[in-house]
């Protein structure tokens, strides 16, 4: 289904009257509560909907979605998911680790969904991975853990560049994260690193300018909800100033991003959606280990290499999942 036609179908039934749900109670409702915007996660709701098939369930047969988007705003966040609960949803799948923590500020007795790329562990989610506890249960993207071979990776492709850039949203708590971890990796490997903050539109705009005065070479540009929606618009700002950048999911190479190293988001929800059908059938949170993403691809666009002017070494092709011609 293309990307259009989808959006036109959930536009159509993304939201159902409270009248409708207690019309047909018997039908169990999942409230679908995400940071970002829906246009660019059109697929990931669709590998959501997939999983969800996998355990019997189709959206508007035998279970109905109510989503709730934060459109980059994440303060808006736990007002979304108090009335998620106020609804009574029977499942709160969430997308970002801002949307989870919400999710589990509002109850603590609806079953949560997880989706986030942190330790979810040391943040504070869940007691343990293979013991979650109490209501909320998901799948883990190890972000932080990823963000070193990001940069060995840029700066195998780009050797001249010794200034390197890290484009951050501030307000995601992983930030922090991820900056110790590209410091340390940049210090290795004797390169200098300049932090740029983009939380909206215009200070993504702001951000690329700034490269450019910085006479910054390249550009690692980690996950992150708000970030992931705004990929159609950080692809081409790194065109327009031909600024080599990387990326950890690969749905933004083959949006046109130069290369990517890290997971499917897809795939991600996809996971996610098996574990709410699981629970719809009667599996407790507590009971589901979180599921740690593993399967790490290395996605390289030729195309896009070519119109930068950069020449893709073999070694890197040798070892990459996918490329892009």
């Amino acid at each position: 289904m293309r990307r259009r036609e989808f959006m036109a179908m959930l536009g159509g039934a993304a939201v159902w009257p409270v009248a409708v749900c207690g019309q047909q109670s018997a039908i169990p409702v999942i409230g679908f509560l995400h940071a970002a915007s829906p246009g660019p996660y059109a697929p990931m709701v669709a590998g959501f909907g997939q999983g969800l098939k996998e355990l019997g369930y189709s959206e508007g047969q035998n279970v109905q979605i109510e989503y709730r988007w934060a459109e980059g705003h994440y303060d808006r966040l736990p007002a979304m998911a108090a009335d998620l609960v106020q609804r009574q949803v029977t499942v709160i799948a969430t997308g970002g680790t801002p949307t989870a923590f919400a999710a589990k500020a509002a109850t603590s007795a609806i079953p949560i969904v997880f989706n986030v790329g942190t330790d979810p562990v040391r943040a504070g989610l869940v007691a343990s991975l293979s013991r979650p506890g109490a209501n909320l249960t998901g799948v883990a993207i190890l972000t932080s853990e990823m963000s070193p071979k990001l940069l060995e990776l840029l700066h195998e492709l780009v050797p001249s560049a010794a200034i390197v850039a890290l484009l951050i949203n501030p307000t995601n708590p992983n930030v922090v994260e991820e900056m110790k971890a590209l410091q340390g990796a940049a210090r290795s490997l004797g390169l200098q690193l300049r932090i740029l903050n983009a939380n909206n539109e215009g200070e993504i705009e702001a951000a690329f300018a700034a490269l450019v005065e910085q006479r910054v070479g390249s550009v690692v540009v980690p996950a992150d909800p708000f970030l992931n929606s705004r990929r159609d618009q950080i692809v081409a700002l790194a065109a327009r100033h031909r600024m080599p950048a990387i990326y950890s999911i690969s749905e933004i190479t083959s949006s046109g991003g130069l290369m990517s190293y890290g997971i499917s988001l897809t795939d991600t929800y996809r996971h996610a959606g098996i574990y709410a059908g699981k629970i719809l059938r009667g599996a407790k949170p507590a009971d589901l280990p979180v599921q740690q993403v593993t399967k790490l691809e290395l996605v390289v666009n030729l195309m896009t290499a070519k119109a930068l002017g950069i020449e893709v070494p073999g070694s890197l092709l040798a070892r990459a999942d996918e490329v892009i011609e």
